[in-house]
């Protein structure tokens, strides 16, 4: 068997498109999967749409990537979101922009993007081997020579790309087989953690389900720390779960409260959320005191509930400490603040989030102050290329991440052909 140029391990979205760009270069390339399909994880994204990527601007889109966004640009400046568009729409696949940037094929079937990209990959000539895990790297002397195979067979290649995704999700070959394999190679590991995944609590509201089940839409959560220091504000939905709260809001809270736990373990985080941000606090409670001329005798309750859920304003009332039960003709103006207060800051303890098994997204991976951001490659292994979530990069949900997954993986799978050819070509040169 001829050497490969290029040798793309995983079959995830950063590295479908590694294997397709160094093709495209011109490199021999063989992907290598240790499942028995490419394109698991794609074929769940988006709720099982396939959000393939965000129409905002890249500063929009930097600011939608809290995981080492800087170390992106080149990458996404190289390969965007509108060249992600066009790579799909080249492929035939139509696709259609909807609210908050998130961009979907026409379809609204992710098997749609994931058999257009799959079949990209085999017609453009990339040898794909599935059902082939990979035991360890093959370097000799700082460079690598190739991968050795679980089933003891030796792949020799100028150049290997890692894209075998963090830990999340492991039902689709997530399982960070890549971390021991770059560690070994000298490179520094982020310890992975959970983000885009659902907040816990331990209030009593939560615990005895009361508001389990219950959505709230276009809300503002706050996360603070012990400090009172505003972490993060994210705007959208949410939903109350057993344990806490979800919703893409919540999720892309999550980093911030993975982060403040990895630095204190035992840090006191709470959220304050805004369930009707477009109005201010005084306007809330002259509403509520203007409402006692036209209904002087409806209760408070059933004034709030004009607007708010039943089971959210008792709840409301109880951290405010006002009788729903109250006419209207009978509120205080410090009872229609302290509503008011409550509605624009509604309290809740935060514990932590759910585990990284649970998660959407992996933080942490192989640190980025080790990889060149310009190619994706080692700067302490000459061959070796990242891309996509192995690396210290996450984004949110909404078509970010998967964004990173394919712009690092185009870099560094070009990267890596342009490297490979480059060494062949002096190879025959000098012979």
């Amino acid at each position: 068997m001829k050497p490969y140029d290029v040798i793309v391990i995983g079959g995830g979205p950063a590295g479908l498109m590694a294997a397709i760009a160094a093709r495209e270069t011109g490199a021999r390339v063989a992907l290598v999967e240790k499942g028995n399909k490419p394109g698991r994880k794609l074929g769940i994204s988006g709720g099982g749409r396939c959000n393939v990527t965000n129409a905002k601007p890249l500063p929009e889109l930097m600011e939608n990537i809290p995981g080492n966004a800087r170390f992106l640009f080149s990458a996404l400046s190289q390969f965007s979101n509108v060249d992600i568009m066009q790579f799909f729409e080249g492929l035939g696949i139509r696709l259609k922009e909807e609210d908050r940037g998130r961009v979907f094929p026409v379809t609204d079937q992710a098997a749609t993007v994931v058999k257009a990209i799959v079949d990209r990959v085999y017609t453009s000539g990339v040898d794909v081997m599935l059902d082939t895990p990979v035991q360890r790297l093959l370097v000799d002397n700082g460079r690598i020579t190739g991968v050795r195979l679980s089933r003891g067979q030796n792949l020799a290649s100028a150049t290997v790309v890692i894209a075998t995704g963090g830990c999340s999700v492991p039902k689709t070959g997530s399982t960070g087989d890549a971390y021991p394999w770059a560690q070994a190679l000298g490179h520094t590991l982020v310890p992975p953690y959970p983000t885009e995944v659902p907040l816990t609590s331990d209030e009593p509201f939560i615990v005895t389900r009361k508001l389990q089940g219950l959505s709230l839409r276009n809300v503002d959560v706050t996360v603070w720390n012990e400090n009172k220091k505003r972490l993060t504000t994210e705007h959208g939905d949410i939903l109350f779960t057993h344990l806490g709260i979800s919703g893409p809001a919540a999720l892309r809270c999550s980093h911030y409260v993975s982060t403040a736990l990895r630095k204190k373990a035992d840090a006191k985080l709470r959220i304050t959320i805004d369930i009707l941000p477009d109005r201010s606090r005084d306007e809330i409670a002259q509403s509520l005191l203007a409402a006692r001329t036209v209904h002087p005798r409806r209760t408070l309750a059933n004034q709030l509930n004009e607007a708010l859920p039943d089971r959210l304003v008792t709840y409301l009332l109880h951290v405010s400490a006002v009788t729903g039960d109250t006419q209207l003709t009978h509120v205080s103006k410090q009872d229609a603040d302290a509503v008011a207060t409550v509605v624009k800051a509604c309290p809740m303890r935060i514990t932590g989030t759910l585990p990284l098994e649970q998660a959407t997204v992996t933080g942490g991976g192989v640190r980025v102050k080790e990889i060149d951001p310009k190619t994706m490659q080692s700067k302490l292994c000459h061959g070796l290329f990242f891309a996509g979530e192995v690396m210290d990069v996450h984004a949110h949900t909404g078509g970010y991440n998967i964004t990173v997954a394919f712009s690092t993986g185009r870099l560094a799978g070009q990267s890596a052909a342009m490297q490979a050819i480059a060494s062949r070509m002096e190879a025959d040169i000098t012979r």
